[in-house]
């Protein structure tokens, strides 16, 4: 019942920034947590930043000082502003959005990625 929408990936050179918007629509007041993931080739996927309904925030050590996550609750959109990006930045980056207990599935929602290529 929540669909997540990723826009905003690109080929950037080291050291630039890009903004990735995730914009969710459906059961919206269903959804608690919403994140983003990273995956790249040969890689696990890991857990970039979240963001609670509160505002909250988490990051992964690595993206510490360097992402922002955001979050606006009127136009159901999450955002990751990502400054200073490396090449070990490249990877496939996802949305995901966990409903609050009982208003979905415990797994969450996934949009479908968007690609971000950072080169040297």
């Amino acid at each position: 019942q929540v669909q997540l929408v990723e826009s905003g990936g690109g080929l950037v050179q080291a050291g630039g920034s890009l903004k990735l918007s995730c914009a969710a629509s459906g059961s919206i007041f269903s959804i608690d947590i919403m994140g983003w993931y990273r995956q790249a080739p040969g890689k696990q996927r890991e857990l970039v930043a979240v963001i609670t309904s509160g505002g909250n925030t988490n990051y992964v050590d690595s993206v510490k000082g360097r992402f922002t996550i955001s979050r606006d609750n009127v136009k159901n959109t999450v955002y990751l502003q990502m400054n200073s990006l490396k090449p070990e930045d490249t990877a496939v980056y996802y949305c995901n959005a966990v409903p609050l207990a009982g208003r979905g599935p415990v797994e969450g929602y996934w949009g479908q990625g968007t690609q971000v290529t950072v080169s040297s």
